[in-house]
């Protein structure tokens, strides 16, 4: 049975294998809302802004990027927080009497909300599959033959493990742990609890966590009260506002590229659900308040702007409702580890019908629009090629004539992860290598990224 005296542990690793900060910087914040700072104030955050979200390279501000993605899945997991530390405090926390629940529980929740994503590649998951591709393709050139146990993390990397990766050991100061998040947040956010070897065979679709990380995830287990295939319980809620988020917002935006209208998304889900009552009760009280907007003087456009704007509204507060409804009811079987990995809360409750229509109907006008589709090759090819180049760098480092342009390129790559592969003796050297290069990629930008492929391109021997 997990123990929210343990799921909501404000120590931090530095305190417990490093030294105490003496830095008196709390300014009455408790460790917990400290968190959601650090994260936020963290050069990878801001990064997110040159990231995409579903449209690479896009020009219109008004259209989401990663950051501004991670932003609203921040704020509905804070709003979902206060909720759950007011209005459902009993059924959720039982017993747990500490006088700080109110403050604690948004301020987590609102911090994995806002890092969810920092680990993800240039060019949004296409980024991902281009690098697992890269690594498969380049097997026994990396790891020196097929199959082998050390390519596991790599072609299947997943932006999830790089971002538990970068948060503890990649954005550093002076020290190895990272941010020095607290036990609860680390704990939370790790989505799946389970190594790329073992994720398969235990039924996860992914894994969380790298090889050189398991033992500081190991250390956050035994914290927290986790393991193996046992999610925090916030875990849970954190991937539910991610899905509202880019199954409504998402859809926000491809009516904002005058890709598909209100109109199409009413008459797609009128086809699709036509007796769900979460999408009838949604389509009600949009379409009401479109006929509304018709009555004034606004010009189509407009109307079709804020028509979405109150589909979104309507939206999201059946889906946090539903989802709020299925987290209490659930509790107990979530608390004693009884759920399967392939749980979800959206999946589990009433709105479930109308989310998976709603991915639906983002996949066909959306993701697979000819325009994403052709930026998102561009984006494949550009991943591609710079790995090609930047592993000739790292390969550099170790031969005995070295070339001018290994040199060069080795030095474009970040300094910090530079001086981390070198101080790396938990694995094996072809891992490092694997490692140093999946850390320069996916933290670069989408325009970073083409700017330094050019770069080199042009100085590629």
């Amino acid at each position: 049975m997990l123990n929210w005296d343990k799921l909501l542990n404000g120590q931090r690793r530095k305190d417990r294998f490093g030294q105490q900060s003496k830095t008196l910087s709390a300014n009455g914040r408790i460790e917990l809302e400290r968190d959601y700072d650090r994260i936020l104030f963290a050069t990878p955050t801001r990064r997110m802004a040159d990231k995409t979200q579903v449209f690479p390279l896009e020009r219109n501000d008004s259209v989401r990027n990663r950051l501004t993605h991670s932003h609203e899945v921040s704020s509905l997991a804070r709003s979902i927080g206060i909720r759950l530390a007011f209005d459902f405090r009993k059924q959720i926390f039982a017993d747990h009497d500490s006088r700080e629940l109110e403050r604690c529980v948004p301020a987590l929740l609102a911090a994995i909300g806002l890092a969810h994503d920092l680990g993800n590649p240039p060019f949004g998951h296409q980024g991902e599959i281009a690098i697992q591709n890269w690594f498969r393709r380049n097997q026994t050139r990396v790891f020196g033959s097929e199959h082998h146990q050390d390519a596991d993390d790599f072609i299947h990397f997943d932006g999830n493990a790089q971002t538990f990766r970068l948060v503890t050991r990649l954005q550093i100061l002076n020290d190895s742990f990272g941010l020095n998040l607290t036990y609860a947040t680390l704990a939370s956010m790790i989505k799946y609890p389970v190594s790329s070897q073992n994720f398969k065979n235990l039924g996860w679709k992914k894994s969380g966590f790298f090889q050189s990380e398991l033992q500081i995830v190991e250390d956050v287990w035994q914290q927290t009260g986790l393991s193996e295939g046992i999610r925090h319980p916030f875990t849970l809620l954190m991937e539910a506002c991610d899905d509202i988020a880019y199954s409504i917002l998402d859809a926000e935006d491809i009516v904002k590229k005058d890709i598909a209208s209100f109109s199409d998304i009413v008459d797609f889900l009128e086809h699709h659900n036509p007796d769900d009552a979460v999408t009838l009760d949604v389509l009600q009280n949009a379409k009401r308040k479109n006929k509304e907007f018709k009555n004034t003087s606004i010009s189509p456009k407009e109307l079709n702007d804020v028509s979405m704007q109150m589909f979104r509204v309507y939206s999201i507060s059946a889906m946090v409702k539903a989802l709020l409804d299925t987290f209490v009811e659930d509790i107990q079987d979530i608390m004693k580890g009884n759920i399967q990995p392939h749980y979800e809360l959206l999946e589990q409750s009433a709105a479930k019908a109308f989310c998976q229509t709603m991915k639906k109907f983002d996949s066909i006008h959306g993701y697979q629009h000819k325009s994403v589709l052709e930026l998102e090759l561009k984006g494949n090819n550009y991943i591609s090629g710079i790995m090609d180049m930047l592993w000739r760098g790292i390969e550099n480092e170790f031969q005995t004539e070295q070339s001018l342009f290994g040199k060069y390129a080795y030095q474009r790559m970040s300094e910090n992860y530079r001086r981390i592969f070198s101080q790396e003796t938990s694995v094996s050297l072809n891992y490092r290598k694997a490692q140093l290069l999946a850390d320069a990629v996916s933290g670069m930008t989408d325009n970073y990224l083409i700017h330094l492929y050019e770069e080199l391109k042009q100085l590629n021997d």
